[in-house]
């Protein structure tokens, strides 16, 4: 009977040391899902510069180094961190402590395994073709091409009256929102809109319900016409 539980015991610890080994091994898969909070600021395409940096290539890269990003912090190219799995992992866990005083509005992943699971991925993703294909939509996973919209999203005029934005589409709706709650945005990229004909897309982002997007800055003031409708009281 006693070598029986001693068995049992063993099995059961052993089976727990499997489990607890296989919870530790960094899944890829796992950490593409945890990079979907990463993706609105950096792009794993080469160049393609966000609000952060592309990662395409960043191992082994100086910190501030990728020369087609024009917004590195003062902090970043002062440094003298090059990214690989050590300073990556503490960069991720907590970006003030590896370089104090840097603009990246992230306070860090403290999880140890799901760092790891987004290393994972990102060692392999940021490699030479080898990003994810992602698919243009118009809510999130990649970006859509705004000169081939539908009018539905096409914009055709933008009214301000006391805290309210109305935005008019080429299919003749009206969409009224709260002025916080509309962000006015620019894309000079070949993806942005046609100049004169900014887009209307829904919004991800906490607190916002949709962006309008230029082609330019100087389109945003002459766009939009401060006038209310005579059943709007002003």
């Amino acid at each position: 009977m006693r070598r029986l539980w001693i068995s049992i015991v063993g099995f059961v610890g052993m089976a727990i040391g499997l489990a607890q080994a296989s919870a530790a091994a960094p899944d890829a898969a796992r950490g593409q899902r945890a990079f979907g909070a990463c993706a609105s600021c950096h792009s794993l395409e080469p160049d393609k510069n966000m609000t952060g940096p592309s990662l395409a290539n960043v191992w082994n890269r100086k910190a501030g180094g990728l020369a087609s990003f024009p917004r590195y912090s003062a902090a970043l190219k002062s440094s003298d961190v090059v990214w690989n799995d050590k300073t990556l992992d503490a960069w991720i866990k907590d970006p003030q402590h590896v370089i104090a005083g840097n603009e990246m509005p992230f306070e860090g992943l403290k999880n140890d395994q799901q760092r790891a699971d987004l290393l994972a991925f990102l060692k392999q993703a940021t490699q030479p073709g080898h990003a994810p294909q992602q698919t243009s939509g118009m809510m999130g996973g990649g970006d859509p091409d705004l000169k081939t919209i539908g009018p539905d999203h096409r914009v055709r005029a933008i009214s301000y009256c006391t805290d309210t934005f109305r935005v008019t589409t080429s299919d003749g709706n009206m969409h009224a929102f709260w002025e916080r709650n509309l962000r006015l945005k620019v894309d000079s990229s070949s993806l942005g809109p046609e100049k004169g004909t900014p887009a209307l897309l829904g919004a991800g982002m906490a607190g916002d319900r949709a962006d309008v997007i230029f082609a330019a800055p100087d389109e945003i003031s002459a766009f939009i016409k401060p006038e209310c409708s005579p059943t709007t009281s002003k």
